[in-house]
């Protein structure tokens, strides 16, 4: 293809420009979430009971099953079962660790279902379903999920 000229045509400047989208926002604990997030600064755990009875942690505001409110929050243990877990070799600038570490559902005594957090431990060698581990709370504690600095095998506390 060639232009009137006889010469090829000339592809058109092609002009870029950053583009950045963001949605920021800022969301309210409420009574449950606050409560959970409350009993972190104070270095406990606590969970929601549903109305069945199944004990919920973190705490959600409805039972994920029936849709009711959860009112009711009971203490639980700050040590548990890892139920399942992901070795992260190269752990990047937003993980909460910087050293390697593991990505796990810990089951806590008292719960009965499983929240995500970082269990720190020498290499996944060390790491097993089925291991007991306990959490380890901040010193300087604020209110917020990682007041969990990590967990760590129990035996190794």
């Amino acid at each position: 293809m060639s232009s009137a000229n006889g010469h090829a045509p000339t592809a058109p400047e092609l002009l870029e420009a950053p583009n950045i989208l963001e949605y920021p926002y800022s969301r309210s604990t409420g009574p449950v979430i606050g409560a959970f997030m409350t009993a972190l600064r104070d270095g406990k755990i606590i969970g929601g009971k549903s109305p069945s009875g199944q004990v919920i942690v973190p705490p959600t505001e409805y039972d994920p099953q029936t849709s009711e409110a959860i009112s009711e929050l009971v203490d639980v243990g700050s040590a548990g079962v890892v139920t399942t877990w992901a070795w992260v070799r190269q752990p990047r600038a937003k993980h909460p660790m910087s050293e390697p570490f593991a990505w796990a559902l810990v089951k806590l005594d008292g719960a009965d279902t499983a929240m995500l957090h970082v269990v720190k431990a020498v290499g996944p060698d060390a790491m097993r379903s089925g291991m007991r581990v306990v959490a380890k709370f901040k010193d300087e504690r604020e209110g917020h999920i990682k007041d969990i600095e990590c967990f760590i095998a129990e035996e190794g506390k």
